[in-house]
């Protein structure tokens, strides 16, 4: 379940690292945030000062009563009116514009990250689930928010109420301020070790989170095959035992979080009864009067009150720390297939394709898919990848728009290499149809003006004409403005795929590449279907993968592909007259 695990705790980064590559968001905040310190300066400042107004009130009644005279006591109750007035505009600052700056930041965060996904090639999404990426840019990024607000406010505030205690502490009885400051760094030592242990365990229980937004993804994306099987029990055991393994971990990690704030109350009371008996002494010994000792014991107060909320915070700041060091993990991630320094802008103008000892492979540890393949695609030709599965069709069709490296070898369009050009401009000139048609959530005229954002409505009807679709549309419920469910749920197998081809009408590429396009449809549809391609690829270099061999009768070219290889090459005459696999193939689809 959670098989990635000890590679992420190899891949984990110092703590120092993490705010490092962080700092540039609050860039753009730095004002705000100036402010927010600020703010958080005067509401520490408001706390500080009731203790000297206790000590001098106390130091008065015991010296020279008279000292209190109603002028005092109200100057000193308004002081601290006024004080705590100036505390609740800057408490409402920082609650309210603080946390809208952290949502800034998460925002320009998930921003970072959705662009550079974008970036990422076919190989990233072949390894990596869409539930993991779906925690890792929702989840994950939601407790950055408190810390990009908290994590500067909480540490500043406590260092400012640490640093004037220590001094006010040490001018109200030096020895006594030592004694109790040398238990902060055996408290601190051990809050560390339960400090570490707890990011550890928020990092394991993010991991365990995305296999189970994943899976959780999965059945209910495969809900009708589920329900066809009725194999419901199968999916709930599948959720119950990720559900379980997460209630593992997050009580492991609750676990290390009560013994951080064990150890934090056992320090609390180890320094409130070294001031008690200590100060006690002190004052039996005359060596603190008894107004500082009030004081004293207030400051403590306050003192521990700071490094309690340090360690409140501490669960805070480890599952921002996590969001953050999972969000890098990501943009650390290399893009396998960017723009060379220079590229040019393609301009296809014939739409001839070469290939030129193409040799590729997934991967370092398989086997090649392609050995030296070479092709020589006219402009205009009609050109068929035909053959058993595993021999390579698709993966020439994935090559030509560069979703994936070449090995090695080159492929040209118009004498010119593909790695040459920006993949915009490349993309732009390729028309895909598929066989698993992706329709997005949304009405079919969106999805048909995904093929040329901003098209006019006569350009949309007319791309819906050409695709054979504009019959079925005008009678949807709402036309073109019917909703088609999560992709496309309300729409027949055959209705979808006529979408898809008004999309790539609507784009009106140069190249078209046809993978498996009618092989899921019925009889019915697919010679709707091809009849809407056969016009979709009138005077375009197209390149059909087929298994349906009659699909396929009319190309210019025919290649049969098997694992070993091209076996063949020619025209439907051609291979069936050389009585070889093509025609073998041919025969046995008729039957």
């Amino acid at each position: 379940m959670i098989k990635n695990t000890t590679k992420q705790k190899e891949r984990k980064t110092g703590t120092l690292k993490l705010i490092k590559r962080f700092l540039p968001y609050y860039k753009a905040h730095w004002k705000t945030m100036f402010f927010d310190l600020f703010c958080a300066a005067l509401t520490t400042v408001c706390e500080l000062v009731l203790p000297l107004f206790v000590r001098f009130i106390t130091d008065a009644a015991i010296d020279d009563i008279s000292m209190l005279t109603p002028k005092t006591i109200l100057t000193l109750g308004g002081t601290y009116v006024v004080l705590r007035a100036i505390d609740a505009l800057a408490n409402y600052y920082m609650a309210s514009i603080g946390h809208i700056m952290g949502t800034k930041m998460e925002t320009a965060m998930r921003r970072d990250l959705f662009e550079h996904l974008q970036k990422l090639s076919y190989s990233y999404y072949d390894n990596t689930k869409v539930g993991t990426i779906m925690s890792r840019i929702t989840s994950d990024l939601f407790d950055v928010t408190e810390f990009a607000h908290h994590c500067p406010e909480e540490f500043f505030i406590a260092g400012i109420k640490i640093i004037v205690s220590f001094t006010i502490l040490c001018f109200i009885n030096v020895p006594l301020t030592l004694l109790l400051f040398a238990v902060l760094p055996v408290m601190m030592i051990c809050l560390q070790y339960f400090k570490k242990r707890m990011r550890d365990g928020f990092r394991e229980s993010r991991v365990v989170v995305g296999e189970l937004n994943s899976q959780i993804e999965d059945s209910l994306l495969g809900v009708r095959v589920v329900k066809s099987f009725a194999n419901e029990n199968i999916e709930e055991k599948k959720f119950k035992k990720g559900n379980e393994k997460f209630l593992e971990i997050k009580s492991k990690v609750y676990k290390y979080m009560g013994s951080h704030s064990s150890i934090n109350r056992v320090s609390e009371g180890l320094m409130y009864i070294i001031v008690v008996v200590a100060g006690a002494f002190a004052l039996v010994a005359d060596k603190i009067e008894a107004a500082d000792y009030i004081a004293y014991l207030l400051y403590i107060s306050t003192l521990l009150t700071s490094i309690r909320r340090i360690i409140d915070f501490a669960e805070q700041f480890q599952r921002g720390m996590t969001g953050i060091e999972r969000f890098n993990e990501i943009m650390d991630t290399p893009p396998e297939i960017i723009d060379k320094e220079n590229a040019i802008e393609l301009v296809v103008k014939k739409g001839q394709i070469d290939f030129e000892d193409v040799t590729f492979r997934y991967s370092e540890n398989t086997e090649d898919i392609l050995n030296n393949v070479n092709l020589h695609i006219c402009s205009g030709e009609s050109f068929a990848l035909v053959g058993p599965s595993g021999g390579g069709k698709t993966t020439i069709c994935n090559l030509i728009p560069r979703f994936y490296e070449l090995t090695s070898g080159s492929i040209k369009i118009d004498g010119t290499d593909i790695r040459d050009v920006t993949l915009k401009s490349l993309r732009e000139n390729i028309g895909i149809v598929q066989q698993d048609v992706y329709l997005f959530s949304g009405t079919v005229r969106e999805n048909i003006e995904y093929g040329k954002p901003g098209a006019t409505e006569a350009e949309i009807r007319e791309a819906a004409r050409l695709a054979g679709a504009l019959e079925f549309i005008d009678k949807l419920p709402d036309g073109f403005d019917t909703y088609v469910g999560e992709r496309g749920v309300k729409l027949s197998g055959g209705q979808k795929q006529r979408i898809s081809i008004a999309r790539v009408f609507l784009k009106d590429p140069k190249i078209l590449i046809l993978d498996e396009a009618t092989s899921a449809l019925d009889n019915e549809s697919e010679f709707l279907v091809q009849q809407s391609l056969e016009r979709l690829a009138k005077g375009r270099t197209t390149i059909t993968v087929a298994h349906r061999l009659t699909t396929i009768k009319n190309a210019d070219t025919i290649l049969v592909f098997t694992k070993d290889g091209i076996a063949e090459s020619g025209n439907h005459d051609e291979l069936i007259q050389k009585a070889g696999l093509y025609s073998t193939m041919y025969k046995m689809y008729r039957i």
